[in-house]
């Protein structure tokens, strides 16, 4: 509680300093808001509900983005574990997939799906891809040598060491993954609408821009900020709730 309370007291502090500076220096509207046009002008978005569709439309890209990403990163990560042959084969190749910027890849994915919601979505589960499937290769490979002879020797098939043995062991590392992904997942439906959405909080920025209105530009990074940290939140409460149950069992 006292470092909540710390933390607390350091923003409003942080703002503070930020409004007199503002007020006093003289700085333009247009190069810096002050702290409160920034949440006059949030309060407006709210208040008119001019917010809550773009908000909706960028949450469901986040989450449909991450959860295509998480379970084709899974899969593919425990496929590569089991086979040696198609991890040496293709591991390489989906290295140099990653290390494509997504962003160069916008105006492809707008030729091919065209403007909307799929390209978005694409671009999302691409970015989230990649951290849970190098997780997941990472934790099954760090199971312990031991407790795999041991289930080899009573006899378990290959399928009943992975679901009851290696899977269960990687939990901690693969729920790692999963919680880098939810943060890059808020990043990669932002820019999928920069790129090519005609609605979103990434298309509110760009409409924002192009009129010179830094209020709103600030009131939406602080909307983008709380929707990630609501994500994220979820995915820690996630993470206790299955670590806890893993524990148990």
């Amino acid at each position: 509680m006292t470092a909540r309370l710390a933390s607390a007291l350091l923003l409003v502090a942080l703002l503070a300093a930020w409004e007199a500076w503002c007020r006093l220096s003289g700085v333009p509207a247009l190069i810096v808001p002050a702290p409160s046009a920034v949440f006059a002008t949030l309060w407006s978005e709210i208040a008119t509900g001019r917010l809550w569709p773009h908000l909706r439309l960028t949450a469901t890209e986040m989450a449909l983005g991450l959860a295509l990403g998480c379970a084709v990163g899974l899969g593919t990560g425990v496929l590569l574990a089991e086979a040696s042959f198609l991890r040496r084969l293709l591991h390489p190749y989906i290295v140099a997939s990653q290390v494509v910027p997504k962003l160069a890849l916008g105006p492809l994915f707008i030729v091919w799906f065209g403007f909307g919601m799929t390209p978005t979505v694409v671009i999302t589960a691409l970015i989230c891809f990649f951290p849970l499937m190098e997780n997941t290769l990472t934790g099954l490979a760090q199971v312990d040598p031991s407790r795999r002879e041991l289930f080899r020797m009573l006899g378990a098939g290959r399928l009943q060491t992975l679901l009851r043995l290696k899977l269960p062991s990687a939990l901690p590392v693969i729920l790692a993954g999963f919680r880098v992904a939810v943060v890059l997942a808020l990043v990669g439906a932002v820019v999928g609408e920069f790129i090519g959405g005609r609605a979103g909080l990434g298309a509110s920025i760009i409409a924002a821009q192009s009129v010179m209105d830094s209020s709103l530009m600030f009131a939406l990074f602080i909307v983008i900020t709380l929707l990630g940290m609501v994500f994220y939140q979820a995915a820690l409460l996630t993470e206790r709730l299955l670590l806890r149950h893993h524990l148990k069992g």
